[in-house]
């Protein structure tokens, strides 16, 4: 039943066009569940919108090849959407206030939701279910190894508020003290009038289990007024 359903899909008829269209929708609205549960800038109807109008597009491409004369690229259309999806990305890609980069994973999702779509469009089916299931556990279970390299790194990067500027060079002196490396800093001056200075300091420690007693430490330094692990 499912080699009937791909095969048909494969086909240039109606039935063939309604199939590939449900499965782009399908696609879509499937990693666009993912982005929306986080709360992230393109969700469901963003990314089921980029999958359909792929689907479209080669699907048009194929309707010119088949039906008009003359030696025509069918791929030139689907090329300038994998180009053209790129600048959407771009406007889910922020910095936040504290240098960190936020919309990398739903830029790329964007793409790569793209990429099925023109798939789908020109009838290879099968292709685009199979990158469905690994962009999911791409999303699902490799965000979690993510969050879990990232927690036990030795290097990472903290943000730091200071209740004064003579806190920052005490601060320095205690993580020179601590044997920790620190590879950069970016100082910046508080927006709220009378508050101290804050700062991005990038640092290593010498092994990961010394991370958490390091976190520790700087959380109960008077120097300190809050930290953050970025």
């Amino acid at each position: 039943m499912i080699n009937g359903f791909l095969s048909a899909a494969e086909e240039w008829t109606t039935l063939a066009m309604v199939i590939r269209m449900v499965c782009a929708l399908i696609v879509g609205t499937a990693i666009g569940i993912d982005r929306a549960l986080k709360r992230r800038g393109a969700g469901v109807k963003t990314h089921t919108l980029v999958c359909l109008g792929a689907a479209l597009v080669m699907m048009t491409g194929q309707y010119i090849k088949m039906n008009f004369e003359g030696n025509m690229d069918i791929a030139r259309m689907g090329a300038q959407v994998i180009s053209g999806v790129g600048f959407l990305g771009v406007g889910t890609i922020i910095v936040t206030g504290k240098n960190q980069i936020r919309g990398l994973t739903t830029a790329a999702g964007l793409w790569a939701c793209a990429c099925i779509g023109l798939a789908i469009g020109i009838g290879f089916v099968r292709g685009a279910l199979i990158t469905l299931i690994l962009v999911m556990i791409t999303l699902k279970v490799l965000t979690k190894l993510d969050a879990m390299l990232h927690m036990y790194a030795k290097v990472f990067d903290l943000y730091v508020e200071f209740p004064n500027n003579q806190s920052v060079s005490e601060f320095m002196e205690r993580l020179h003290k601590m044997e920790v490396k620190i590879y950069n800093i970016e100082l910046s001056k508080s927006k709220i009038k009378g508050e101290g200075p804050n700062a991005i300091i990038c640092i290593e420690v010498n092994s990961r289990r010394k991370r958490h007693n390091v976190l520790e430490s700087i959380r109960g330094m008077v120097c300190v007024k809050y930290v953050e692990v970025l």
